[in-house]
């Protein structure tokens, strides 16, 4: 069975804390918001017993998904090397 991803855990973070900052920081919010509709698409995926590749490159957006959001949590502000990801 599909879990959920825990993505307070990976930031090693509390939800309070990022919930904290998501408050007033606009873009982080929006990240946020994406790695949560990327990680439902990755769970209905699994659920729905989807090709491995499929899966693999919704993983795979899930990381970079979560890899901005750390980014913009130690810079905030700065897009840096990611600048060229945004969608």
């Amino acid at each position: 069975m599909p879990v959920k991803h825990n993505l307070f855990e990976d930031l090693k973070l509390t939800r309070e804390e990022v919930e904290k900052r998501r408050k007033s920081d606009d873009r982080l919010s929006k990240l946020l918001n994406d790695y949560d509709a990327i990680d439902a698409d990755v769970l209905k995926a699994e659920s729905a017993a989807a090709a491995d590749e499929e899966v693999k490159k919704l993983k795979e957006k899930r990381l970079l998904a979560k890899d901005r959001i750390v980014q913009q949590l130690e810079y905030p502000g700065s897009k840096g090397a990611g600048k060229d990801f945004d969608a």
